[in-house]
């Protein structure tokens, strides 16, 4: 499938798939939707010093980078798990301007190192940040209690809707712990009745530029 690097309303680029008409993130800003969605709406609210976060849609590793980025702010211990289908090449990922454009460009070593991480072994990337990407289908996530906060940015329902499922998100909730996190750039009416189907408490939140809503979902034992 064809992949062609495009700039977004931030300045930050992204991949774009013309056979889909969808990027891997907002074309209203990269940077400034993942800040919003996946550190403003969830990583900031989670009040722990050793946080363990499964990414649903590895992608470019922007997320991923950006977590780096913050946990050197705030001194918390990141367990981070990415799970990706269809790994992208570092060929195109390096042409991506995520360490410029996120002045970051003294510690890029550690966008590259992000990507250089060999497929599902977990490897240190700094003393308190761990990073496990993992190549598979979302479908065969298996795991329960495992996580403090999700990160679900799969590609949009219009083009992949078997990933906005409740079966989907009934994975979502068993990985997740009790009080864990999920938070999406979604705002479907379809997305938030599977969230609240499988057990979430659903809220809400205002969007990302270019976006009006996004959703946040907590594992509650109140239904």
């Amino acid at each position: 499938m064809e992949r062609k690097i495009i700039k977004t309303g931030d300045g930050s680029t992204t991949i774009h798939i013309p056979e889909w008409n969808e990027q891997y993130h907002s074309k209203h800003g990269a940077i400034q939707e993942a800040y919003h969605v996946f550190i403003k709406h969830g990583l900031e609210i989670c009040n722990l010093d050793e946080i363990s976060i499964l990414e649903i849609g590895f992608g470019t590793g922007l997320n991923c980078f950006i977590t780096y980025l913050e946990s050197l702010k705030n001194n918390k211990k990141i367990h981070y798990t990415g799970v990706e289908a269809y790994p992208v090449a570092n060929s195109i990922v390096f042409e991506l301007n995520y360490p410029e454009i996120l002045e970051a460009e003294n510690i890029a070593s550690i966008f590259t190192k992000i990507h250089a991480v060999s497929w599902n072994e977990k490897q240190e990337i700094s003393e308190k940040f761990d990073l496990e990407k993992q190549e598979k289908k979302f479908q065969d996530i298996s795991v329960e209690n495992t996580f403090d906060l999700i990160y679900f940015d799969a590609f949009g329902a219009r083009v992949q809707p078997e990933l906005w499922t409740e079966q989907i998100f009934e994975k979502m909730f068993k990985a997740l712990k009790k009080d864990g996190i999920l938070v999406t750039y979604s705002a479907k009416g379809s997305v938030r009745r599977a969230m609240q189907a499988v057990g979430f408490l659903v809220e809400k939140l205002p969007g990302p530029p270019g976006k009006r809503e996004m959703l946040r979902g907590i594992k509650s034992d109140i239904k």
